[in-house]
């Protein structure tokens, strides 16, 4: 069911609303600061990550590649964007990215990079909502009313962003937020506003390394996203991602009785190796979709017992 070319509706329907990657088509980065970015490239960036997860789910990856591959898919303008050689022509085709600085997976990928920044300049605080929010499960409240926002026209100028952050999250109704949002954020400064590698700040050397409320730290994007894939971070995704899944598969939101089902499919993946098709059929299984046919089975029975009268 997965190799059908028509599972590729999960890639533009689930993915796309689970990631946001398909709000790359209605973002528009400053163009006078990022000349190089126009249709051709906003494409490409969309085509990447939909053959990336295409590939995923298809040939029955594991859900973790997801968070850090080792290759991804680019054509000539994509590689060039990227600093990849080697890649010519319009056509797609996998690569290796193991070797290459920005590495894989969706936290290296344009597209994502992009809808989770600003216009003007990246944003660690929205790019640490997303992750939180779309890989970590655990979406941190709304701001509290009347916090100044960051001035923007300084950004990476006299200091650079993490510093002017640093100032703004003396605030102490900001910092507990911040806490867990900046350093996931700052993790990937590396990327611009549009996702192109970089290694200042305007004329400012970046730090992109980062501590975790837990102690856990980094100093790389690659070793953020090495975190990611394990420990409590890994469980949180796998929960995550198993629950939105199930919300798609059930067409509604989960109520408290679903959670065991949750639980049950999560814990039997690690065994599984987190392949993609094995929490497909844990879905497909659970007590939750079973009722869900069920009830549609009933109501159509209904239906045809009355026209019948």
């Amino acid at each position: 069911m997965l190799r059908d070319p028509k599972s590729f509706a999960l890639v533009e329907n689930f993915a796309g609303q689970w990631l946001q990657f398909r709000n790359i088509e209605v973002v528009r980065p400053d163009l006078e600061r990022f000349p190089q970015f126009d249709d051709g490239l906003r494409q490409a960036m969309r085509r990447e990550t939909e053959l990336f997860l295409d590939n995923v789910f298809r040939q029955n990856g594991s859900v973790l590649e997801i968070l850090d591959a080792n290759y991804t898919f680019v054509n000539e303008r994509l590689a060039r964007f990227y600093g990849i050689p080697d890649v010519t022509g319009p056509e797609f085709r996998r690569v290796a990215v193991s070797k290459s600085e920005r590495g894989g997976g969706v936290l290296a990928q344009a597209s994502i990079l992009t809808v989770s920044s600003y216009s003007t300049r990246t944003s660690p605080v929205l790019r640490g909502k997303w992750i939180l929010e779309n890989l970590l499960n655990a979406p941190p409240p709304a701001p509290p009313p009347g916090v100044p926002p960051l001035e923007q026209s300084k950004a990476g100028q006299s200091a650079t962003l993490r510093q002017q952050m640093e100032e703004h999250r003396k605030n102490t109704t900001c910092s507990s937020c911040h806490s867990r949002m900046d350093p996931l954020g700052f993790g990937l400064e590396n990327f611009n506003a549009i996702g192109a590698w970089r290694t200042e700040d305007g004329k400012n050397p970046l730090d992109v390394s980062g501590s975790l409320p837990d102690g856990r730290s980094f100093q790389t994007p690659a070793e953020l996203k090495a975190l990611l894939k394990n420990g409590h971070d890994r469980d949180a995704y796998v929960r995550g991602l198993t629950e939105k899944l199930m919300m798609y598969a059930l067409g509604r939101g989960l109520e408290r009785y679903d959670r065991p089902a949750v639980t049950a499919i999560t814990d039997k993946l690690a065994s599984q190796d987190y392949k993609f098709s094995r929490l497909v059929m844990g879905i497909v299984n659970s007590l939750p979709f079973q009722m869900r046919q069920a009830r549609q089975t009933a109501q159509i029975a209904s239906t045809m017992g009355e026209r019948s009268k």
